[in-house]
């Protein structure tokens, strides 16, 4: 039974951390975009806001199997009231880009700090990985601000990320198994 419980949860950290580097992935080409058009820039993140939300009723999903339907039902309700609210604040920002009160650079910049507080916000009720994902985003909006040449820094960002989830999980596995013996 506990074998099983262990594979199940290794299972569930695979998936996790597969999310967890797609996001980032899809982060990192967002930010070029961005640098590169920012008006494909806005349309870009306005379709990540969606995607987020996709990846985090997953992730709701995957942590509520060992639950009743009910209980999937209301995380369901509260991921899409979360990333609906998030769209429509997003669509506040492009409505500002509209009214000439914020260029397109500083929309998408706007953009990506609402991304990343709803992508942390979200984290802390369906785990910290999407927080990790959202205090990405978070340092990237001012990364971007600060640094001309930033998609160097940028990907170690993500590398860095990456690999500290994998450390901590290992020894995390590891640490449990010692208890178990």
């Amino acid at each position: 039974m506990q074998e099983q419980q262990f594979i199940n949860e290794k299972r569930k950290f695979q998936i996790e951390e597969a999310v967890l580097i797609l996001l980032l992935l899809l982060s990192l080409i967002g930010i070029g975009v961005t640098d590169f058009s920012p008006d494909d820039g806005y349309a870009y993140w306005l379709i990540m806001v969606v995607v987020f939300g996709l990846f985090a009723i997953l992730i709701a999903w995957l942590q509520s199997k060992q639950q009743d339907v009910s209980y999937f039902a209301k995380i369901l309700k509260e991921q899409f009231m979360h990333w609906s609210a998030s769209l429509l604040i997003v669509s506040g920002a492009f409505l500002l880009q509209q009214s000439g009160r914020l260029n397109e650079t500083n929309a998408s910049l706007v953009i990506l700090l609402i991304l990343s507080l709803a992508t942390i916000l979200d984290g802390i009720r369906i785990g910290w990985r999407f927080s990790l994902v959202g205090l990405y985003l978070g340092i990237s909006s001012v990364v971007v601000a600060y640094i001309e040449n930033f998609m160097w820094l940028e990907a170690l960002i993500a590398i860095a990320i990456v690999t500290l989830t994998i450390i901590w999980e290992i020894r995390l596995n590891k640490r449990i198994k010692d208890e178990e013996d």
